[in-house]
């Protein structure tokens, strides 16, 4: 379909939107013509009814809710395109709803969990070559909280060691800076030194596999899934995994949502709201540490303090609402 491929060559040069967010959108796209040659109905009879009607086909091949709410998003964009274009009269999805979608609290690490992780590589005898690589880049996940496809394009010039700061390409080419703490530094300035000329680079980026090629996406998601097992952690954790533990463990810390928002490099503090579980746990703990009728008694006396660097959970029936938003 010739506006589709118009559409997203214009989401890629126009908006500046990241290539894997557009080739997602073109699935999408896809799904809707494999329905409407289905139906055999064209595009332009696209109407209120025939959504319901590919609603209930997702449904029916076993889309999840929030999989068909991403779906009727891209195809609402794309309508209200062909509407500005003039090659629809109006956006029939203007007027529907996509599926309510429950909040859902990120995976996260424990700080003990982490450490177990960035400890998993072994470092010495005939795997020390991967595993020197497999520290500095598990450090360099955590340190930064980088989404999976910023880390696999990181090159040596886009960190400054000297001055503790990595160089981020984000979604839609936009960049930013975040900083690095001196374990990171030391590990990276090691690597790179020392480590990767091993490898035999051909590609630029700093972290390679054994053929001196760029890593990929899927190959670091094995290497996590690999320490996960060897670490002990049963968890269902992937490498955004790192990048909500370390947004998690910046609030725990005392980082406010506006900071977290800028070192994530959200376009909108929305997206970083997600995180507010953690601001609710630190109000309700506040509360019953320092409130004169929460100290009368109870498990929230203020006798009970929690082990440094160790966060105590709150009771179920005394948390905030999931739906209280404290930004």
């Amino acid at each position: 379909m010739e506006l589709a491929l118009r559409w997203l060559e214009s989401l890629l040069t126009v908006r500046g939107l990241a290539r894997n967010t557009v080739a997602a959108y073109g699935q999408d796209l896809d799904t809707l013509r494999v329905f409407l040659e289905a139906v055999q109905k064209p595009f332009f009879e696209l109407d209120e009814e025939l959504l319901m009607l590919f609603a209930a086909w997702l449904r029916q091949r076993g889309d999840s809710s929030r999989t068909l709410a991403r779906r009727l998003s891209a195809l609402r964009q794309f309508c209200g395109w062909c509407t500005e274009e003039k090659a629809l009269g109006s956006n029939p999805l203007a007027l529907v709803d996509g599926p309510k979608l429950p909040a859902r609290v990120p995976e996260v690490l424990s700080r003990e969990e982490m450490e177990a992780m960035l400890k998993a590589p072994v470092v010495t005898g005939d795997k020390a070559k991967l595993g020197l690589r497999d520290r500095a880049m598990l450090e360099l996940l955590y340190a930064a909280g980088l989404r999976v496809s910023e880390l696999v394009s990181v090159r040596p010039l886009d960190l400054d060691l000297q001055a503790g700061v990595i160089r981020v390409l984000g979604k839609g080419s936009k960049e930013r800076l975040v900083p690095l703490h001196d374990r990171a530094v030391a590990l990276l300035g090691a690597y790179l030194r020392d480590t990767r000329p091993a490898f035999e680079p051909i590609d630029d980026e700093v972290f390679l596999n054994r053929s001196g090629r760029r890593l990929t996406r899927q190959g670091v998601w094995k290497i996590i899934k690999r320490y996960a097992i060897q670490a002990g952690i049963h968890k269902d954790i992937s490498p955004h995994t790192f990048r909500h533990s370390f947004a998690t463990h910046l609030l725990e810390g005392g980082a406010d949502l506006r900071s977290v928002q800028m070192l994530l490099g959200h376009a909108d503090m929305a997206a970083t709201e997600i995180y507010t579980h953690v601001q609710a746990r630190r109000l309700r703990k506040a509360h019953d540490r320092y409130h004169p009728r929460a100290r009368a008694g109870g498990p929230a006396s203020a006798d009970v303090q929690p082990s440094d660097g160790e966060e105590t959970a709150p009771e179920k029936s005394r948390a905030f609402p999931s739906h209280v938003s404290l930004a």
